[in-house]
């Protein structure tokens, strides 16, 4: 019996449990929606968003006409088109990895700016609601939706970088 009541007291003792997901906040914020409208919108990103949509389209033509010419295609023509492929490949790929950096260096900046402003969001919140453990939702395998302060954080969040 006193084992029961000692126990008992861990859990007495939390009041109010909550989740968060934090990069979902940032991502998700009003802030970081028109950074990346903004980053869309540069020149530069616009030229490797066509270079990669004009690559993806040359890759998919090469590969019908391969497709078709295949039975009628010489072993000179077939190498020759190979070869085409990989060139293609590669500077498909090279254009992806430009376009990745570009999003990660823009998804960096976002971190680095918004991250005090939520943490202090999340200060108010957790006092605002009497929250007296605070989970990250990547370390909760499981937990009611009702828990989640996700979208109570990210309007807070909005309305002090308004």
């Amino acid at each position: 019996m006193l084992a029961l009541a000692f126990f008992a007291l861990p859990a007495a003792a939390v009041d109010k449990i909550a989740v968060v997901d934090i990069q979902r906040v940032i991502f998700t914020s009003d802030v970081a929606k028109a950074r990346q409208k903004q980053l869309q919108a540069e020149s530069e990103f616009v030229g490797l968003q066509a270079k990669y949509d004009s690559i993806a389209a040359d890759v998919k033509a090469l590969q019908k006409k391969i497709e078709a010419e295949r039975d009628t295609m010489s072993q000179e023509q077939a190498t020759e088109n190979q070869k085409k492929m990989e060139y293609l490949r590669a500077d498909y790929e090279l254009v992806e990895r430009k376009l990745r950096a570009e999003v990660q260096q823009l998804q960096g900046k976002i971190m680095e700016e918004l991250q005090p402003k939520v943490q202090a969001a999340l200060k108010e919140l957790v006092e605002a609601e009497g929250i007296t453990l605070l989970l990250q939702r990547e370390a909760v395998i499981v937990a009611d939706p009702g828990l989640d302060v996700t979208g109570k954080l990210l309007e807070r969040l909005n309305a002090k970088t308004k």
